[in-house]
């Protein structure tokens, strides 16, 4: 039977202390949330975090906004086709990047899915080895394949790709774990080899999955591509670092604009594959 409020207030009446936390916690809270605002405190002296130069840059911020409007419109074919190349170039960066990446994480996935591979060590190593490329941010590695491969839209490819392929393969291997053995058993029973149970019994129920990440990393490596450009890895990036530096904030702010009409517009598009070759059941789930 659940106590009542009087009786919770009667019984914390009688006996305070023994709702209250021991005096070892009451300390280690204290001395956590002392911690916490000392190293707060550090970091906004540090950094210089003071009212005085937040309100300076608030007062440059909009001017800079007041630069952007009105956007500039391009009044010749020109030098608006530019810009389409550019949009053009970040999407086709953002589309080879996410499908090499996952072409070579999708196998590498297998190895990382303990109802697969059932050598722990060899698991282990293989998920650690996950770790170790996603620890490298897209941004450094385009920086590296620039030194590499020189300037252009392959080193923003193979920056996405690289770094797609431990996020995919570990997405990927989580997927396949999360599988039931109910159709995995099924295959086998009625006779099916290894490779058939994987086949027949676990990539029916990955597919959906492995689709949604592939939309949704997609969408993210567009927006990861705009950046790479600005760093000399090809694409709209570029265009967009070429007119800020040149001051021209209204043709910077139109692009901006392009570039998250763009993105929406994948969004839309991913969506309606998710829904057309998923179900909108399962997305609404």
């Amino acid at each position: 039977m659940t106590p009542s409020q009087d009786q919770i207030d009667a019984a914390m009446a009688r006996v305070p202390l023994a709702f209250r936390d021991a005096p070892a916690v009451r300390l280690r809270k204290i001395a956590l949330w002392g911690f916490f605002i000392l190293l707060f405190s550090y970091c906004l002296y540090t950094f210089d975090f003071s009212p005085a130069r937040i309100w300076t840059g608030l007062g440059r911020l909009g001017t800079v906004f007041g630069f952007m409007f009105p956007p500039y419109i391009w009044t010749s074919w020109v030098e608006f086709s530019e810009i389409l190349n550019g949009l053009g170039e970040t999407l086709s960066i953002a589309f080879m990047g996410t499908v090499l990446g996952a072409i070579i994480a999708f196998p590498l996935s297998f190895l990382g899915a303990k109802n697969i591979n059932r050598l722990n060590f060899f698991r282990l190593s293989v998920r650690r080895g996950y770790d170790v490329i996603r620890a490298f941010e897209t941004l450094i590695l385009a920086l590296i394949f620039i030194r590499a491969f020189g300037l252009g839209p392959l080193a923003g490819i193979l920056a996405i790709a690289v770094s797609e392929i431990g996020t995919f393969a570990k997405l990927f291997s989580e997927a396949i774990e999360n599988t039931s053995e109910r159709p995995v058993e099924g295959v086998k029973a009625s006779g099916g080899s290894r490779p058939q149970q994987i086949r027949f019994g676990i990539m029916p129920q990955v597919g959906p999955v492995i689709l949604s990440i592939l939309l949704y990393n997609f969408e993210s490596n567009v927006r990861s591509g705009t950046i790479l450009g600005i760093v000399g890895a090809g694409g709209i990036g570029f265009l967009l670092s070429d007119r800020i530096a040149a001051y021209k904030w209204d043709e910077a702010w139109s692009i901006i604009f392009l570039i998250i009409a763009m993105v929406y517009i994948i969004d839309w598009l991913s969506g309606l594959i998710r829904a057309k070759l998923i179900g909108k059941s399962e997305l609404a789930k």
